[in-house]
């Protein structure tokens, strides 16, 4: 018998059926609760957020850097300009993969560790969405080839800069200084928000001195870009502010002239203005190029500059401390007549050495080795500075006693920084039975004040102190503080003026009297740049020693290696009756006063024989 067939159950089915609606309306209605919820946290939520993301895609804030103001000699010569240069930067968040990026960029044009290493460290100062910069001061063919493999850099962009220059190169570095990229120190101190978008800070001279007068005021701009980077207009902007310019005291073509009369010479040159105080040139030699500096010296370069035994990074002008010779002796011959200790006519014997009573040691002059005795049987104040007789000094700085030979240098800014608006200057040494107690722990004892009456010893001075000193004398009595800057966008700076060195008239025309012998008399020390003449000088020679010479010995220069022979000096001022130029020149290891007469002469030459503006 067949089997009978099943009846259709529709009900049942109807009930599977419904579930089924049932369980996809619930999977349907799940999934919409879950994109509402997605939606809501997108739009409502975190609008803001997104917004913001979005917008910084399209529209960015971009600091707007200011122009480094310019400075300028006295005549309007420009020193130290903005020249306009590329970089490559790059938009961390824009890099697909910033390691990569570094790769091909390195292989397109180069990048070294250092750059890398530099990159990396401003990246961690960088807001984000800003331009870190990565190589500086792109070639023309760098700029070609990043803006050909463009569209394979993302992230990448080549942004214009002005960077600084030193057209004259190493004839100005000691005054000027220079700027270099801010380093992880700087950032400490330094106001960020000053610096948004500048990669550079004054480090030494001029540039550091005023570098919130150069500086100038960042400014910003609202863009909107592409996906790409690209600005495409320019929504908004706060133009920068830029730094002021400075006009120097300082005469370019007298600063040439001060150089090449140094030569090779190691040494230094400062001229002033006895007017006024201003520097009219400031030589230290060696320089260096101060545009080595500016985007980041190597390594190998700086390591040949700091190791270099001739040391080109010293500013032997304000930095630089020597034992000052006997270019004190019209100061202290001043200090001896303002306290009746000698009159110019007070004479002490001569023999070509002198003794301390009770003591044994002779204190030779320096003209025993030549003529095998003194200068003359008997030697007055005027033939002591022309002739610069030490022993007349060994007596007068033995009467003095060390403390009032002290106080009687000070007024004329030994032994303390003059001022000058040029960063590190040092103070010299200027000692005293206080000092040596404080310093050295030990006592004074007479022979030393004996060397110190001749400018040797402890006592140690700058080339810009020994020109302050010349001003001094110049002015009789009354001075300013040496000033390099003269105008701060055309609004003049007044050099302070220093407490006047109070003495009689008849003794400043006595001691001035006996400056010019040194020039102007056949058996004064500088006698031979005397010869023709269109202008008189008060001067003094100086010779220093590095090393010391026993008693018995004799100084011989051949025989001493070239760094350890004596240092020369000059100091003098001009023409004597209205002076104009006040100068200081230092031959280091020149052998002596005959290496730096020659250069001072030169120097007032160019100055003082040409036409002035003022």
């Amino acid at each position: 018998m067949a089997p009978r067939e099943a009846i259709r159950d529709t009900g049942r089915e109807a009930e599977i059926h419904r579930g089924r609606v049932l369980t996809a309306s619930v999977i349907v209605l799940l999934a919409l609760s879950v994109l509402f919820y997605r939606y809501y946290g997108l739009q409502i939520d975190n609008y803001q957020q997104f917004l913001t993301q979005s917008e910084r895609n399209r529209v960015r804030l971009e600091a707007l850097p200011p122009t480094r103001g310019l400075i300028f000699d006295r005549n309007g010569q420009l020193l130290a300009s903005n020249e306009p240069s590329q970089l490559l930067a790059v938009v961390v968040e824009r890099a697909d993969d910033l390691s990569i990026l570094l790769d091909r960029i390195e292989s397109l044009i180069g990048l070294d560790a250092e750059e890398r290493a530099r990159f990396q460290e401003r990246r961690r100062r960088s807001r984000p969405y800003d331009a870190v910069p990565l190589k500086l001061r792109l070639s023309d063919e760098e700029t070609a080839v990043i803006g050909v493999h463009r569209h394979t850099l993302p992230g990448a962009t080549i942004e214009a800069q002005l960077t600084r220059a030193y057209p004259h190169g190493d004839l100005l570095s000691h005054v000027l200084g220079y700027v270099g990229r801010i380093n992880q120190q700087e950032t400490l101190r330094i106001a960020e928000d000053r610096y948004r978008g500048t990669f550079h800070i004054g480090k030494v001279g001029l540039e550091k001195y005023y570098e919130d007068v150069l500086l100038g005021r960042v400014g910003n701009q609202n863009i909107e870009a592409n996906a790409h980077g690209r600005v495409l207009r320019v929504l908004d902007q706060e133009a920068p502010l830029p730094g002021k310019d400075l006009k120097l005291h300082l005469d370019l073509e007298l600063q040439r002239v001060a150089a090449a009369a140094l030569g090779e010479q190691r040494g230094a040159v400062v001229a002033l203005d006895p007017r006024n105080g201003g520097v009219l040139a400031l030589v230290s030699k060696p320089g260096f190029d101060g545009n080595l500096f500016v985007n980041g010296i190597s390594a190998k370069a700086y390591s040949e500059l700091r190791d270099s035994p001739d040391t080109p990074l010293l500013n032997r002008a304000i930095q630089g401390q020597y034992p000052p010779g006997s270019t004190v002796k019209p100061m202290l011959a001043l200090a001896g007549l303002e306290l009746g200790l000698i009159t110019p006519e007070t004479t002490v014997k001569d023999p070509g050495w002198y003794q301390i009573p009770g003591d044994s040691r002779r204190y030779r002059d320096w003209i025993l080795r030549i003529r095998g005795t003194g200068h003359a049987p008997e030697v007055d104040m005027r033939m002591a500075i022309a002739e610069s007789c030490d022993v007349y000094y060994y007596d007068l700085a033995r009467n003095l006693g060390i403390d009032r030979l002290s106080e009687g240098l000070a007024p004329y800014g030994f032994g303390q920084v003059t001022g000058i608006d040029i960063t590190s200057e040092q103070r010299g040494i200027l000692p005293s039975r206080a000092w040596k107690r404080e310093k050295l722990d030990q006592p004074w004892y007479p022979g030393e004040t004996l060397s110190v009456g001749i400018g040797q010893g402890y006592m140690l001075a700058t080339p810009l102190q020994l020109a302050q000193a010349a001003m001094v004398v110049a002015n009789r009595g009354f001075a300013y503080s040496p000033t390099v800057v003269s105008r701060v966008d055309g609004e003049a700076r007044v050099s302070p003026r220093r407490e006047q060195v109070v003495a009689s008239p008849a003794h400043w025309s006595a001691v001035i009297a006996a400056m010019m012998d040194v020039v102007h008399n056949p058996a004064g020390t500088a006698s031979a740049i005397g010869k023709d003449l269109a202008y008189t000088i008060a001067g003094k020679t100086g010779t220093s020693q590095v090393i010391g010479i026993a008693q018995d010995a004799v100084y011989d220069e051949e025989n001493i290696n070239a760094r350890h022979r004596n240092h020369g000096w000059f100091m003098a001022f001009a023409p004597v009756d209205s002076p104009r130029i006040a100068i200081a020149v230092l031959a280091e290891n020149g052998g002596g006063s005959s290496a730096a007469y020659p250069v001072a002469r030169a120097v007032m030459d160019a100055w003082l024989m040409r036409d002035q503006d003022g």
